[in-house]
């Protein structure tokens, strides 16, 4: 690969990333404070039968309020400009986040073809693991201060620490090796990035190969990007679903004088406390931002790299 094409595909990923993360920045906040373990929860009573004496116990159970309900809080105690909390990092980190992702993928994908079976499945998934790994590794300071931005509750009025001041806060409480909580659940995380690149790339071959005509040519028009839209939507649902408990554990991870210190010591804690549905908790939001955003960044990807330069291969 060309210089030429990996700057294309550092630009390519950064605009896409760009795109995407403004446009489902409030699902984002809403799913992290679904995800924390500060939420308020509700309690319920149930009703437990079958104890020794025959007789039935009235007790107490916490039930999660759900996205409606935290989104409404929000707008009433915060304000709309809530949720937008922890934009300004992400917008500094997802431009170079995704171009480092998509120049990484595109790279090792090339690499990678001259050890496995062409763009086959090994292919997809390692491609996809080391451009995750690569990613984390560098850009986790930034998503931890946009978690905790994205954490810290304030009444209308109040000051709110903006990304520097967070990011000061975060070196003089906890020092460097605050910026990298989290980071084990972002590792674990990588399984997600490789079942979804494995999903999208074997569909977006066989929509190639359904495409492809003797009379035809090579030229895309706005179906094949709609295609190309749905592909990435659906293989980002279906890797969601599979892979969501890292996104909560790290969560935890990330937040302020909790009590998660390490990656199974925080999933045992969860499990013990909360039951099992915990790790799931904040998945519809995290799939209503998710599916259209990587619909957006992939597409969006795939639109530059074809409009400045060869199609990804």
């Amino acid at each position: 690969m060309t210089q030429k094409d990996t700057l294309l595909h550092l630009f390519a990923g950064g605009c896409g990333g760009t795109v995407g993360a403004i446009m489902t920045c409030p699902l984002e906040v809403l799913k992290t404070r679904l995800q924390s373990s500060g939420i308020s929860l509700r309690p319920v009573f149930q009703v437990q039968l079958g104890t020794l004496n025959g007789a039935s116990v009235i007790r107490p159970g916490p039930v999660t309020p759900g996205l409606l309900q935290v989104l409404r809080s929000i707008l009433e105690k915060e304000g709309p400009r809530s949720l937008f909390r922890g934009l300004g990092p992400n917008l500094v980190g997802v431009a170079p986040s995704r171009a480092i992702y998509f120049a990484a993928y595109s790279n090792s994908k090339e690499c990678f073809n001259g050890i496995f079976v062409p763009n086959s499945g090994v292919v997809h998934m390692s491609s996809a693991g080391f451009a995750a790994f690569v990613t984390n590794s560098l850009m986790n300071p930034i998503w931890m201060v946009k978690t905790r931005m994205q954490l810290e509750k304030k009444a209308r009025g109040e000051k709110r620490m903006n990304a520097v001041q967070c990011a000061r806060y975060v070196y003089r409480t906890e020092g460097i090796r605050g910026f990298y909580r989290g980071l084990t659940a972002s590792y674990a995380g990588i399984s997600e990035t490789m079942i979804c690149f494995l999903i999208y790339e074997t569909l977006k071959k066989h929509m190639a190969e359904g495409r492809l005509k003797p009379s035809s040519g090579s030229d895309k028009g706005a179906s094949d990007f709609l295609g190309l839209m749905v592909a990435a939507a659906f293989a980002k649902g279906c890797a969601s679903c599979i892979a969501y408990p890292h996104e909560v554990i790290r969560t935890r991870l990330r937040e302020e004088g909790s009590k998660y210190k390490y990656f199974f010591q925080t999933a045992r804690l969860v499990a013990v406390e909360e039951g099992y549905a915990a790790f799931y908790r904040g998945l519809i939001p995290q799939l209503i931002r998710q599916i259209p955003n990587t619909a957006i960044v992939l597409s969006t990807y795939e639109l530059i790299v074809y409009l400045l330069g060869k199609p990804s291969q």
